[in-house]
């Protein structure tokens, strides 16, 4: 069997019935997380001086988790969905929320919005790399997986 057929197909034995190209796409974002947000938080957070504010220390706190997680999802991609989800919901209702309204009105250009929302669109690659039906299965309906065909 080749290997771009092979990491094509549902996958029972090993990932729980999810094609490894999406187990494999899904270890790359949980790396990407956790070096690249970690590099900027844990930078900013190890090197803050002064008293952090009561929301400032939540954010970076929050951040500081998301990144360190994001370690375990490399090893277990498919048990550390949840972030995944948590960066689908937060991202797509702060574009929603905040920039939507902000480019209808025409006050996106040059807002303090605009850098954090061209950050936040590429949770569409999320959205792709994410498989649905597991998510579905195991998530919403609380099943196991189903088994092998």
């Amino acid at each position: 069997m080749s290997f771009i057929k092979k990491i094509f197909e549902r996958d029972y034995a090993k990932y729980e019935g999810v094609r490894p190209i999406n187990v494999y796409l899904m270890r790359v974002l949980y790396l990407l997380m956790a070096t690249l947000l970690a590099m900027d938080v844990w930078n900013y957070v190890l090197g803050h001086q002064g008293v952090w504010t009561n929301q400032e220390a939540m954010v970076w706190s929050v951040w500081a988790g998301f990144s360190t997680l994001a370690i375990l999802g490399v090893f277990h991609p498919l048990r550390m969905i949840p972030i995944l989800l948590l960066e689908i919901f937060y991202k797509t209702m702060w574009l929603i929320l905040v920039a939507y309204p902000l480019w209808r009105s025409g006050k996106f250009a040059g807002s303090s919005a605009e850098a954090m929302t061209y950050v936040f669109i590429p949770v569409v690659i999320v959205y792709l790399i994410l498989p649905w039906g597991y998510v579905l299965r195991t998530y919403v309906m609380g099943r196991a997986s189903k088994p092998a065909p």
